[in-house]
């Protein structure tokens, strides 16, 4: 007998897992990141604040985890939590998509605003979550963030604005796109009153809400490889007829072509703005 068939090996085959090993995996045990498709335990991911410890991709952050990140544990007051979107125009199924969402998130809307301490330092927080609606912004997004900053002026507090948006909400047509001149207003008024607004842009920021309040900050950060711009590239393209950059409408981009002031890793964020609230405060002790 030859000796090739003594010795021939088996071939090995992966086993699939069965429906009921499916089931029996706990949700929320792992993340996968979008970008390099590596998996990582949950625990991990989040004590790295969503970015992947493999590629460094910034993924999403949920509001409440980005004001956890941020401010001293127990200083947080939020503010006008209890403001609910109604349905202006009477558009088909946007109340039961809000009624989703807002099961989904445990927010009224796409925003949370209200004064805490980073650092020791007392701050105003205005935060966008992409979880609902993909923080698109409505009349109660524009209102809080206007309430925020009248506040933020009364108070002579510091006000640092984190958007990830895709822009104005289409269910509720023109209110919609009034809030691009209302918060625009809002920011005005407390910058003539000298106060000190921080925008940091995150994935993504599109739309009325780029149009508005986000690019008329004292400060603009952003994280890296952030989505930032009105239209999509699409249009554009098809508007100049030229193609765009590879990087076009990145962050890295922005900051070349000097619309932004820095990129910077989330996990060197709240040193930075520790600092940047420092130059702004009288009597620091952190300089």
């Amino acid at each position: 007998m030859p000796l090739k068939r003594i010795f021939k090996k088996k071939r090995k085959y992966a086993a699939l897992p069965t429906e009921k090993a499916k089931q029996d995996i706990p949700e929320g045990l792992v993340e996968k990141c979008q970008q390099c498709s590596k998996i990582f335990y949950e625990k991990e991911w989040k004590n790295n604040l969503h970015v992947c410890p493999s590629c460094g991709t910034h993924h999403k952050m949920t509001a409440k985890e980005r004001i956890a990140s941020l401010i001293d544990e127990g200083s947080f007051q939020e503010w006008d939590a209890e403001l609910k979107t109604t349905n202006p125009l009477n558009f088909p199924e946007y109340e039961q998509k809000l009624t989703r969402d807002q099961e989904k998130t445990g927010l009224n809307d796409a925003i949370i605003t209200g004064r805490g301490k980073i650092n020791k330092t007392d701050v105003v927080l205005v935060v966008m979550d992409p979880f609902f609606r993909m923080a698109s912004m409505g009349g109660v997004v524009g209102e809080k963030i206007a309430r925020a900053l009248e506040r933020a002026k009364d108070s002579q507090l510091p006000v640092i604005i984190f958007t990830a948006s895709g822009g104005a909400r289409m269910q509720e047509g023109m209110i919609s796109l009034m809030q691009m001149a209302k918060t625009a207003m809002a920011v005005d008024r407390f910058d003539q009153a000298g106060g000190c607004l921080i925008v940091v842009m995150t994935n993504p920021t599109t739309g009325g809400v780029t149009a508005s309040f986000a690019s008329i900050g004292d400060y603009h950060f952003a994280e890296p490889n952030a989505l930032i711009g009105f239209a999509g590239r699409r249009i554009i393209e098809q508007t100049i007829r030229e193609k765009l950059p590879d990087d076009f409408q990145t962050a890295e981009f922005q900051l070349e072509q000097g619309q932004i002031d820095r990129i910077v890793k989330r996990s060197a964020l709240k040193q930075l703005l520790t600092t940047v609230l420092d130059l702004h405060t009288v009597g620091s002790d952190h300089l």
